[in-house]
């Protein structure tokens, strides 16, 4: 990999450009990680790891690894197919409604954390009760700030959230963001697939900016901060 902003260095260890991301004053630092296409789909065929190759796994793999944990949509959780992780894995579902028999739950490496509400099926909420570590964040809908302060109680500081794009567009709308790591593959994908982002439109603000820029095997490896930030 090689760093073209904010300075050229070739070769650079992504483990020390993506070290620096700075704590929040009264929440967990959130960091959101995703991948789109030239024209901005996120996906190929409904999955992102037809976008991926070697570089963008090897970051991945990384991203992981500074995490404490990582938050994801129960959606993203099924389509993608998660499986067994070191990393600690919230999983956000309003319903609860989820795959206890996959190889996430009865191999789980760490013990899942599943973020739900008070109103969710009680039947749910049991089935998560005897397989995962379960948050009540908010009665009928996910309150992120609640989710991230008991995220924030059991210890966790760094937070790596994975989407799908509803969850990255409630944690923008909230104010939820720190950082935003965007891998742009070398595809065109053209389709009906999703931005990063999808839900009601944000209110302008002061933007982003770039805090560095890498390349390998022809994809870019962007990072932006809030403005303020």
């Amino acid at each position: 990999m090689r760093q073209l902003l904010p300075f050229p260095c070739d070769p650079v260890d992504p483990a020390a450009v993506y070290g620096d991301l700075p704590p929040a004053e009264a929440r967990p630092t959130v960091r959101l990680n995703m991948i789109a296409s030239i024209d901005g789909a996120t996906t190929v065929a409904g999955l992102s790891g037809g976008l991926g190759g070697p570089a963008d796994q090897a970051l991945f793999a990384v991203l992981r690894s500074q995490a404490d944990v990582v938050l994801v949509a129960a959606g993203t959780v099924r389509a993608e197919h998660y499986g067994p992780s070191a990393v600690p894995v919230a999983v956000l579902s309003r319903s609860g409604r989820l795959d206890w028999d996959a190889p996430f739950f009865t191999a789980a490496i760490t013990p899942p954390i599943v973020v739900t509400v008070a109103a969710a099926p009680a039947l749910e909420r049991k089935q998560a009760a005897g397989r995962a570590d379960v948050i009540i964040a908010g009665e009928r809908d996910v309150d992120l700030a609640v989710a991230l302060g008991a995220l924030a109680e059991r210890g966790y500081a760094r937070v790596l959230a994975e989407g799908g794009p509803s969850l990255n567009g409630q944690l923008a709308a909230a104010g939820l963001l720190d950082e935003l790591c965007l891998t742009v593959s070398p595809l065109l994908a053209g389709g009906e697939a999703k931005r990063i982002l999808a839900g009601p439109a944000l209110p302008s603000g002061p933007g982003w900016r770039v805090r560095s820029l890498c390349e390998q095997d022809g994809f870019l490896f962007l990072r932006y901060r809030p403005q303020q930030a």
